[in-house]
């Protein structure tokens, strides 16, 4: 555990540095995102993955060095005065855009107010939307994340907000994921408000820890896409389990040393799921049978290091803080399983911080079935798709994203596809389209009603929304038993893909008609309305 939960929610971006944040537009039609750092300095970051950290020299010169390293190697960019909106990059002068900033607050979970921002690229068309789904860590996206300037200036919407509890926004922080994922899902909804005739395609994109948010948000509210970067496809303790293993396997230790170190965070495991209900006497055991062991001090993992070695007085101590850590049981499986809205996932195939071994083989066999995934995988990289050097001491230094992973990320925002290469990133699973009926048919008026934007939604689905649930019992009781035959002429196959063009103020003036109303009349009315035959293939058609 790199640091407690919620240890870094009051973090603040260097005040003497914050006039340069922006994203820059270059004389050759690319950009430079120049972002704040929690510490001084501020880092800058370009669409193939190139990055450094900038501070000032003792002549106030920037000085950029690469990565995360402490060299000074690469573009040296110079910004303008504060307030200029300059910079002078690779010999090419360049201006701070000015992008589409709409501030707002909103309602998430419990009634916690949230404080969060629409990012829109200049013009009146509509865009696709990316909300932002926060990782484990408590500062403020509102602040730190880059996203949310330079997907605007590549014509892609941000919609960030501050974590519940940091940032201004109300709340206690905590990083279960169910409370978060309803955080999320208001945020969608309030995306697609302040962008009104402005949103195309509107979807969520959460990293590392927000891979296990991200698709429950998109349980909770229909979206059009979801991206998950270096998350995971199983559980919390899993997580720490395949971390200690791939630290001891890195450190030489062998089969035997592993099975012990599996005993070792099966006992962690429990205590932190348990929230230490189950009392010290399993750590205690598992300390004094193998503190004297040689391999004993190189278990690091999310949690066990720390419990292993921190007194008892000090994990009481820890306590509350540990009761804002994420939801120890929670199996993303059931989710994953269920959802219709296409996911792209992205590995780093050497990820220490999220070991990708075990998610690689769930998401296959996933897409395999027929759920529809794409995974995309990016070898020698590690947590955050970012490539690194190893020290003489296994260490391991970040040295920028690899090329292509921002692309990825974006056209799949704006498309739901991966076209080409996307750097030396590899395909392992890939989303396949298919319109053969799976035997399950949605009533066009319920279709309509809560799920209007959803293209390939299933009553499955729909049913666990309270809409849905509503209206279906109408459906059982009138539909189906009154005229059987429409069923069929209704189906709504997974390739339907027009309800993205339905009229805003229609869906609103059926959802204002439908109360107490026959669903199956509703449906004959809005077909006649709009002068639309009753068969497969129109429902839902712009």
């Amino acid at each position: 555990m790199a640091q407690m939960p919620g240890a870094d929610v009051d973090a603040r971006p260097d005040p003497a540095v914050t006039c340069h944040v922006g994203v820059y537009r270059l004389g050759d039609g690319s950009w430079v995102d120049v972002a704040p750092l929690v510490d001084k300095g501020l880092r800058w970051r370009r669409l193939d993955g190139s990055t450094a950290r900038m501070t000032r020299d003792a002549e106030g010169r920037w000085v950029s060095t690469l990565g995360w390293t402490n060299r000074i190697e690469g573009p040296q960019p110079q910004l303008g005065a504060c307030g200029q909106g300059r910079i002078r990059f690779e010999g090419q002068s360049g201006d701070r855009m000015t992008l589409d900033v709409r501030d707002t607050t909103f309602i998430g979970q419990g009634g916690a107010r949230l404080h969060g921002r629409l990012i829109l690229p200049p013009g009146d068309g509509p865009v696709p939307i990316m909300i932002e789904v926060h990782g484990s860590e408590g500062s403020s996206a509102l602040d730190f994340n880059a996203f949310q300037r330079f997907a605007p200036a590549s014509g892609v919407g941000v919609f960030v907000y501050a974590k519940r509890g940091s940032g201004g926004s109300e709340g206690h922080y905590t990083q279960d994921f169910h409370i978060l994922a309803e955080d999320a899902a208001a945020a969608v909804v309030e995306a697609r408000r302040l962008a009104g005739a402005r949103a195309g395609r509107v979807g969520l994109h959460g990293a590392s820890q927000g891979g296990w948010v991200a698709p429950l948000a998109a349980d909770r509210t229909p979206v059009d896409f979801v991206i998950i970067g270096f998350g995971l496809a199983y559980g919390v303790l899993s997580e720490d389990s395949d971390q200690v293993v791939l630290n001891l396997e890195a450190k030489g230790w062998g089969g035997d040393v592993l099975e012990k170190a599996r005993q070792i965070t099966d006992v962690t495991g429990a205590f932190v799921a348990s929230h230490g209900a189950v009392g010290f006497e399993g750590l205690e055991a598992v300390r004094a049978r193998y503190r004297a062991e040689p391999w004993f001090a190189d278990i690091k993992g999310e949690f066990t290091g720390l419990l292993l070695n921190a007194p008892n007085e000090q994990i009481i101590a820890m306590a509350s803080q540990l009761e804002n850590g994420p939801s120890w049981d929670y199996d993303p499986l059931p989710v994953l399983s269920s959802l219709d809205a296409p996911m792209l996932w992205i590995q780093a195939e050497d990820d220490i911080g999220a070991p990708p071994a075990a998610t690689r083989r769930r998401l296959i066999d996933l897409s395999a079935k027929g759920r529809p995934i794409t995974l995309l995988e990016y070898p020698d990289t590690d947590h955050g798709i970012v490539r690194f050097e190893t020290a003489h001491d296994g260490s391991r230094t970040s040295l920028g994203y690899a090329p292509g992973y921002f692309e990825a990320v974006l056209d799949w925002a704006r498309t739901g596809r991966l076209d080409g290469a996307y750097g030396d990133g590899r395909i392992l699973a890939r989303a396949v389209s298919t319109s053969a009926p799976s035997g399950r048919f949605v009533p066009a008026g319920l279709y309509h009603q809560c799920v209007p934007l959803e293209p390939s939604l299933h009553l499955g689905a729909l049913i666990r929304r309270p809409c849905g649930a509503d209206l279906l019992k109408m459906v059982q009781q009138q539909w189906e038993t009154t005229d059987p035959e429409l069923a069929s002429r209704l189906y709504v196959g997974d390739g339907e893909t027009d309800l993205q063009r339905q009229d805003a103020r229609l869906k609103e003036a059926l959802i204002r008609r439908v109360q107490g109303m026959d669903v199956t009349a509703l449906t004959r009315a809005w077909l006649a309305q709009n002068q639309r035959p009753v068969r497969a293939g129109l429902l839902g058609a712009g």
